[in-house]
Order: C-alpha cells, then sequence, then structure tokens
C-alpha cells in the first residue's frame, strides 16, 4: 500500500494511498475480470494497481498540493530515492530522501561521474564521533544540483547518505527533517496491529479491499485528531517569540529614564531652581547606571519634565 501522508513532527494525517499488485502480469494473482466503466473509481483503482509505484508518486504528490495540502518537503525512504523519480518531483516540491550505495547511479563531481562510494571517499570527513561525517553538491541527470549528506549509520560501523533538492538548506536541517519521516512508520505498525489494516476484512473482492483500506486511514485521521485535541505537546514558544517580534522591547536605560521623567512631572516643583536641581539629579544617576552597565558614551537627550 503506497501511502503519502502529512505530518509536522506531532501528528501525522494520511492524504492518499494506492493498494498495488505488480506492472508484470506474470506475477498477479488474477487480472481484472469486472468489466467496469473506464471513468469509474473502481477502474481508475485497478489500472492504478497495475502501474509501476515510481509513476504513481508524482501524480499523489501533486493532487495533495492543489487540494490545498500546504508542505515544506517531501521526505522519501531510498527506495524512491532514483535520479528520474527525484528529478519529476523537484519542480513540485523540495526532496528529502535516502539513497541507495549502487554503482549503478553516479553523480556529477568535480567534473567527474562518481557512484556514491567514490564521492564519499573524496571527502573530508569530520572528527572524532561527530554524526554527520561530510556534505557536498553533486549534479544529477538532469543537469540540476543536489546536496548530499553523509551520517553516521549508529547500527553499525558504515554511513548512510541523505540527498536533498534544496542546496542551501544545512546539514543538521537536512537530517531533523528526515526524521520525522519515522511518522509514518508508526502508522503502518498502528494500521496493522490495532487497526485491523490485514486482518479487518477477509472479503476477495478489490473494491472491498479499496473501501475497508480507506476506512482504516479514517479511523486513524480520527485517532490522531483527538490526541491532537487532548494531548498537544507543542508549547507557546513560538507565539512568545512572536509577539517578540512584533512589540519591540524597551531597553533597560530607556524605562528608567521614563520613570524619572514621571516622578518629575508628579513633583511639579513651582520654583526654576528646584526643577534644575531634580533635573541634575536624575542625569547622575542615570550616568552612574551607565557607568554601572558599561556603556560608553554620554546621553544624548536630556531629561526633560513632562507637563502636567
Amino acid at each position: 500500500m503506497l501511502t503519502l501522508a502529512w505530518s509536522d513532527g506531532v501528528s501525522l494525517v494520511p492524504l492518499d494511498f494506492a493498494s498495488l499488485s505488480s506492472a508484470n502480469p506474470c506475477n498477479r494473482y488474477q487480472d481484472v475480470t469486472k468489466n467496469l466503466d473506464r471513468r469509474s473509481c473502481g477502474a481508475k483503482r485497478r489500472r492504478e494497481a497495475v502501474t509501476k509505484s515510481t509513476e504513481l508518486l508524482a501524480p499523489m504528490v501533486r493532487r495533495a498540493l492543489e487540494a490545498g495540502v500546504k508542505a515544506r518537503y517531501l521526505l522519501m525512504d531510498s527506495w524512491f530515492g532514483m535520479p528520474a523519480i527525484i528529478s519529476a518531483l523537484r519542480p513540485l516540491i523540495p526532496v528529502i530522501c535516502m539513497i541507495k550505495k549502487t554503482p549503478k547511479i553516479l553523480y556529477g563531481y568535480k567534473g567527474r561521474r562518481l557512484a556514491l562510494d567514490g564521492i564519499y571517499r573524496e571527502l573530508k570527513k569530520r572528527r572524532g564521533r561527530a554524526q554527520i561525517l561530510s556534505s557536498t553538491v553533486v549534479t544529477m541527470n538532469d543537469g540540476q544540483e543536489a546536496r548530499i549528506v553523509f551520517v553516521r549509520d549508529r547500527r553499525k560501523k558504515d554511513w548512510l547518505a541523505l540527498l536533498t533538492t534544496n542546496i542551501n538548506l544545512p546539514d543538521e536541517e537536512v537530517v531533523r527533517i528526515y526524521g520525522k519521516r519515522w511518522d509514518i512508520e508508526v502508522f503502518f505498525r498502528t494500521a496493522k496491529q490495532f487497526l485491523q489494516r490485514e486482518n479487518g476484512s477477509q472479503a476477495r473482492n478489490f473494491d472491498t479491499h479499496i473501501a475497508h483500506s480507506t476506512i482504516v486511514l479514517l479511523h486513524y485521521i480520527f485517532l490522531a485528531l483527538e490526541q491532537r485535541r487532548l494531548d498537544d505537546p507543542r508549547s507557546l514558544g513560538l507565539l512568545f517569540h512572536a509577539c517578540c517580534e512584533e512589540i519591540k522591547d524597551v531597553t533597560y536605560l530607556e524605562s528608567l529614564k521614563r520613570i524619572l521623567e514621571l516622578a518629575m512631572a508628579q513633583m511639579s516643583p513651582q520654583d526654576a531652581t528646584i526643577t534644575d536641581v531634580y533635573a541634575a539629579m536624575a542625569e547622575a544617576i542615570l550616568g552612574q547606571t551607565i557607568l554601572y552597565l558599561g556603556f560608553q558614551g554620554s546621553i544624548c537627550q536630556k531629561l526633560q519634565p513632562i507637563a502636567a
């Protein structure tokens, strides 16, 4: 079941799926037996089932974007990390994916065509136990640039390679964003073990199979929505920073200056000499504050009593 889902790292919402058989007729248990109108959903689903999964990815992403789904990146595993697929998806959305170590796929690097292993040997590695070993910009088969980030494989003494079409994205961000792809693995496990994706229906009809899968995905959306409503782990930190950007903070000296001006306004002395004494005291307080805080220079504007 090829599935496209949206995730913000907290909740996951499945958007589209395709239940696939095989593009090779020899590998199918049974071909289409129903005589359906080619314009019907059942006929479209059956044509989709015998299409290669790599050819279905771009149409699925295009349908989601045209429906109004907003996403910054498309995350894929190494199964879809092929140059042709990346080139087809690049005009739609920036891609971050894992790529395979194979001698059959070559990338342009310093005027040469090298496989992933060859590029890794040419790069200077970071010392110590760094999780990000190295990174570089390569040229794809379509002539477009992409960034490859080599990270340490914690399961064994080896490395993994992540590719992104956004060459300006920092290496740490590439690794952090790709880590959110784990949410879809959790979705598959939940759908199989708790929502009866595999054993919930014993029907052998293809239309029933599609309907059952749709119901399972709807159940998961309801659970994700309820979890988000009752237990949202996000904080108000982003809201706090947004308010700070809109409202300029008043500096310590500016606050002290305003307090002294208000105090002088409340006194409202009739004698000009006393007013000068208060202003001199205020200037002295601000001057000592500047020296205490380590500022250089002097106050540009003298304190003026506020009119009552």
